[in-house]
């Protein structure tokens, strides 16, 4: 780093236009091997720091992995340590701090992030920070002690999930109204996001979707690996959570007059009893394939690129990573009826609310190939015009700049809600 720069930075970077030091808090970190967070956080990260900002990511500090016969398919058990050689301190031009977590369903996040806020206001002197998930809501006033102006993205729905019993509902709900109120900008990945929070609470969000990662002529030679062909398969990828639908999509494939398998891929923690169910539903027929998570990331976008169809099921979360890595490898994709996914995929996507109607999209993409093939190369002219990771990260910067400048609108909304949901 050069002197000058140094000094820039040191003395809070004058220059309005000069490089800031931006913080990113409340995920798991990077490398991105787990949702939608992580991958947002290492492409707006490493496009910020290329442009010369100082980013800092707080990281959740790998545990030891657990025995895979007593923890099947845990991906919170993934050891990372062995997948990125001893937690890094540096990735992509990132700074990362690596933290410890509660291994808790309902406390991981908030204890992460609550170290990460501590350490932070502690240690480093940070300009502006961006906060994932409204759960964390309850920690912004740390960085307002601290002259640190924070945007929160509120991600989706969180409290519709049907993992979070009545306590956890209530919890993310008071949360959203902690983000509203406490915030110096919401941001909202999703046009139907940015509508709830208009009328729950009156609140002003900054609409900065996903990007899409565009596959062109990609290769298959690793689907010989798993006995695939190119087009020969129907694909799922998810977390095995309900709102994600995957017992659906496995159910209106069951139904279906289907030729080619269907190709599973995902799991999750704190989710035992729903895994069970999944997997009674695959073992009635062996068309389905369960692969479990799939960490090489060439593998799988292979196999998103060579699917006849991807099937979507999620219903709460928003703009979904998974939806735009298939429309960005031009595929065609059945997604769950619900404005989120519309929004994405338009015209162009087949929607289902039933296994009945899934099986029927299942049964018409078989039947015409070629037309199927058709909508996933329309799929993805949307995604390389719509969801571009370079305009994502300059959204970022953008907002970043304004609010070191002051442009904050904390306190212009009380929280409170303007009607009953």
């Amino acid at each position: 780093m050069s002197s000058t720069r140094s000094q820039s930075l040191l003395i809070g970077s004058a220059d309005p236009s000069g490089p800031m030091r931006i913080a990113l808090v409340g995920t798991r970190g990077v490398p991105a091997k787990y949702g939608g967070f992580e991958t947002a956080v290492e492409e707006v990260g490493k496009r910020l720091a290329a442009r010369g900002h100082v980013v800092t990511v707080y990281c959740r500090r790998p545990r030891p992995r657990k025995s895979d016969e007593a923890y099947p398919l845990d991906l919170a058990d993934v050891d990372i340590d062995q997948t990125i050689g001893n937690a890094p301190d540096r990735y992509l031009g990132m700074d990362l701090i690596h933290l410890p977590a509660m291994r808790i369903k309902s406390l991981e996040t908030l204890s992460h992030t609550a170290l990460a806020s501590t350490h932070m206001a502690a240690r480093r002197r940070q300009q502006v920070a961006v906060v994932f998930n409204a759960a964390n809501a309850p920690f912004l006033p740390i960085f307002r002690l601290r002259g640190v102006p924070a945007a929160t993205h509120v991600d989706g729905l969180e409290w519709q999930r049907a993992k979070w019993g009545g306590a956890g509902r209530r919890y993310y709900r008071t949360a959203e109204a902690f983000a509203v109120r406490w915030s110096d900008a919401l941001i909202a990945d999703a046009q139907g996001i940015a509508d709830y929070y208009q009328r729950e609470f009156g609140a002003r969000t900054d609409l900065i979707r996903y990007g899409a990662p565009v596959l062109v002529d990609p290769a298959y030679n690793l689907l010989a690996d798993l006995g695939l062909e190119p087009g020969g398969y129907h694909l799922v990828v998810a977390r095995f959570e309900p709102e994600n639908h995957v017992d659906l999509a496995v159910e209106g494939y069951l139904r279906s007059a289907a030729r080619r398998p269907l190709i599973v891929v995902g799991s999750a923690p704190y989710a035992g009893q729903y895994i069970e169910r999944i997997n009674a539903l695959a073992a009635a027929d062996d068309r389905i394939r369960l692969l479990g998570p799939v960490w090489d990331q060439e593998k799988l976008d292979q196999l998103y690129a060579h699917a006849l169809t991807y099937i979507h099921g999620h219903s709460v979360g928003g703009t979904n990573p998974s939806l735009l890595r298939a429309i960005g490898a031009a595929t065609a994709v059945s997604a769950f009826d619900v404005t989120f996914n519309r929004e994405v995929l338009g015209a162009d996507g087949r929607y289902f609310a039933d296994a009945d109607a899934l099986a029927a999209a299942i049964d018409d993409a078989e039947v015409d190939p070629h037309e199927t093939a058709a909508r996933g190369v329309r799929l993805q002219r949307i995604a390389s015009t719509k969801y571009r990771w370079d305009d994502v990260a300059e959204e970022y910067e953008a907002l970043c700049r304004r609010l070191i400048a002051g442009g904050s609108q904390h306190g212009a909304v009380s929280g409170r809600r303007t009607r009953t949901t």
